[in-house]
C-alpha cells in the first residue's frame, strides 16, 4: 500500500519530503499544488480531491475544517496534524 500525503506550506519540511518519497510514499507539496498563501479550506480540499491524507501544523483550522466536514456528512482520507518546530539560527 502507497501512502499518500499532501503537505500544507507550513509543513513542507524538504527533508521529510524526500524521506518520504524515497521510502516509496506519494508525497504532494502545496507548491506542487500551486495552492501558496491559500486558505487551509483550499488544501484539504485538495487533499481530499486527491485522495491525500493532509499533514499540516493548524490544528484550531484544521479541527474546525473536520468537524465541517462531518456535520455535512462528507469524508476525506485523513489529517495528521504535528506540532510546529521553531529552531534559533544557532541550532
Amino acid at each position: 500500500m502507497t501512502i499518500r500525503l499532501y503537505f500544507d506550506e507550513d509543513a513542507m519540511d524538504e527533508h521529510l519530503v524526500r524521506a518520504l518519497q524515497a521510502r516509496g510514499g506519494e508525497i504532494v507539496t502545496a507548491i506542487d499544488a500551486g495552492l501558496i498563501e491559500r486558505p487551509d479550506e483550499d488544501h484539504l480540499a485538495y487533499a481530499t480531491a486527491q485522495g491525500c491524507v493532509l499533514y499540516g501544523f493548524n490544528v484550531a483550522d484544521y479541527y474546525r475544517l473536520h468537524t465541517a466536514f462531518l456535520a455535512a456528512g462528507t469524508t476525506h482520507a485523513g489529517i495528521i496534524l504535528a506540532r510546529q518546530q521553531h529552531y534559533s539560527a544557532g541550532e
